[in-house]
């Protein structure tokens, strides 16, 4: 018997996938070379916008063709829109989803695929470490508190440990991923007796950081990173994603002391106007955000900065969205990820706001920004390509 596994959406969704081939080698499951070879087909699905939805709605409807032409196959769908089918109370959402998708045969929970057995690495030389899965922020655009549910961290010795088998593999380079990772460890120091966190003979006293003006988050995120860096045989460390509003000066502490945390930092704006982040439920204002942002480079020179903007928000006026054009110009971004905004089902905007900038205006503006930011890093990367080869050859 072989299965296949088709994935939509983010690293995390790359993560969990690598968990479900784990389960099925178990079961003695071997890998198949393409879907045409396949018995049993996984789709682990993404709803972080209508279009990935759509996506997946067209891979099935693909499959049932090929099972109506005799080819059995069995077709499993896991992942964020089971998440939210099952958090639904009501059953709604699932009744809808086997309208949609006759041909799927189960949905399994992605909850269901535990870390029971080592994840199956698609590259050699590089693992993916999830930290922490789901979300308390309830942004207001933003699906993944419903798909995955509350934020629950893994507990720091299970991923030391892991971290510590990929070493003696050779695997050299980690991700670590969460929905947020800044706030790793909240919950289990929440569980704690007296605030501290236990890891083998040493106690941890969290990193507290601002929450609507008070010290209500406890982290473990910044211990985290400095003891993997001690981990012999780990040379690189990166990280996804993290939020600007509790972004602690331990953390930037952290990456600034141990060079084997990536220069690249992800961090995700969505908007440079204060108004439209309160809209998002974004708890940082533009200044604040550019005041981070200044306090990172000063602390660590040579960092990059990403990024995630949405164009197109309920009620985003021209000024507003030029707001977002000069912190782009003031910071300059080496990557931005631009999307359109998208109507999620369960969440506030969907429920209190009105989607009511055109189609053609959030697409002007997100060709502006991806021009602005991605067209320029590509071309400033090729420049500087040409410069190296013109220097090797001594012209």
């Amino acid at each position: 018997m072989k299965y296949y596994i088709k994935t939509f959406g983010c690293a995390a969704n790359e993560a969990d996938s690598e968990r479900i081939a784990s389960s099925y080698q178990s079961r003695g499951y071997g890998s198949a070379h393409s879907i045409n070879d396949a018995d049993d087909v996984v789709i682990n699905t993404c709803m972080v916008r209508q279009s990935a939805v759509d996506r997946v709605y067209g891979f099935i409807h693909n499959l049932a063709l090929a099972r109506l032409k005799g080819r059995k196959v069995k077709i499993i769908l896991t992942g964020c829109l089971v998440g939210m089918a099952i958090r639904d109370k009501t059953g709604a959402m699932l009744r809808t989803l086997r309208k949609k998708m006759p041909a799927v045969d189960e949905y399994v929970p992605i909850e269901e695929i535990g870390f029971d057995f080592a994840p199956l690495r698609s590259d050699p030389n590089h693992a993916l470490v999830p930290i922490s899965n789901g979300c308390n922020n309830f942004c207001t655009f933003c699906v993944v508190p419903f798909t995955r549910g509350r934020e629950k961290s893994r507990p720091f010795r299970e991923i030391i440990g892991e971290c510590r088998g990929f070493a003696k593999q050779g695997i050299g380079y980690v991700t670590l991923i969460g929905q947020n990772v800044n706030s790793y460890g909240a919950d289990l120091v929440k569980q704690s007796e007296n605030g501290e966190y236990k890891f083998g003979n040493k106690t941890i006293r969290p990193v507290y950081v601002k929450h609507l003006g008070r010290l209500r988050i406890p982290t473990l995120f910044p211990y985290l990173l400095t003891e993997i860096c001690r981990i012999k045989g780990i040379g690189k460390i990166d990280f996804i994603s993290s939020n600007p509003w509790d972004f602690s000066d331990e953390l930037i502490g952290a990456i600034a002391e141990n060079p084997a945390i990536s220069r690249h930092i992800h961090l995700p704006v969505q908007s440079g106007d204060t108004t439209i982040l309160r809209k998002m439920n974004r708890w940082y204002t533009r200044e604040e955000y550019l005041a981070l942002v200044r306090k990172i480079r000063k602390k660590i020179p040579d960092v990059r900065l990403s990024t995630d903007i949405i164009v197109g928000f309920p009620g985003e006026t021209n000024e507003q969205f030029r707001r977002t054009v000069s912190l782009i110009k003031k910071i300059g971004f080496v990557k931005a990820y631009i999307s359109m905004y998208s109507d999620r089902p369960m969440t506030t905007a969907h429920t209190t706001m009105k989607d009511d900038i055109p189609y053609t205006v959030k697409k002007q503006r997100w060709l502006l920004l991806d021009t602005l930011v991605n067209k320029r890093s590509a071309t400033q990367r090729s420049d500087r390509k040409k410069t190296n080869v013109s220097k090797k050859n001594g012209i």
